[in-house]
């Protein structure tokens, strides 16, 4: 199965190609590569993410690339996390120190 790496501190002028092209310029095997880009001016927003061919060593890619130097950004280089699709509030802890105080308006008399 292959896996996939996030990029992150990308140049904001970077496509996909740039990306896949350094990282295969590097020595190591990606099948794909993927800028995210700002919906509202189409510039990166700073980091993608990479999927590597099977068979390569997600860590040896991480150790050879992260810190790496492209067009002027140190890049930082971690397995990507799963895309989060629960958005809502956590379900435990949280309120804070004031969350047991009353924060209603008047007291109504009957």
């Amino acid at each position: 199965m292959a896996q996939r790496l996030f990029v992150g501190n990308l140049p904001r002028e970077i496509t996909d190609t740039d990306l896949h092209d350094f990282v295969v310029n590097s020595g190591f095997q990606a099948t794909s590569a993927v800028v995210i880009r700002d919906k509202a001016t189409g510039q990166s927003r700073g980091f993608g993410f990479v999927d590597l061919a099977d068979g390569e060593d997600a860590q040896r890619v991480i150790q050879g690339l992260n810190g790496q130097s492209l067009q002027g950004r140190r890049l930082t280089v971690n397995e990507a996390r799963p895309q989060r699709n629960d958005f809502s509030r956590p379900h435990e802890g949280g309120g804070g120190r004031d969350r047991n105080r009353f924060r209603g308006g008047h007291r109504r008399s009957y």
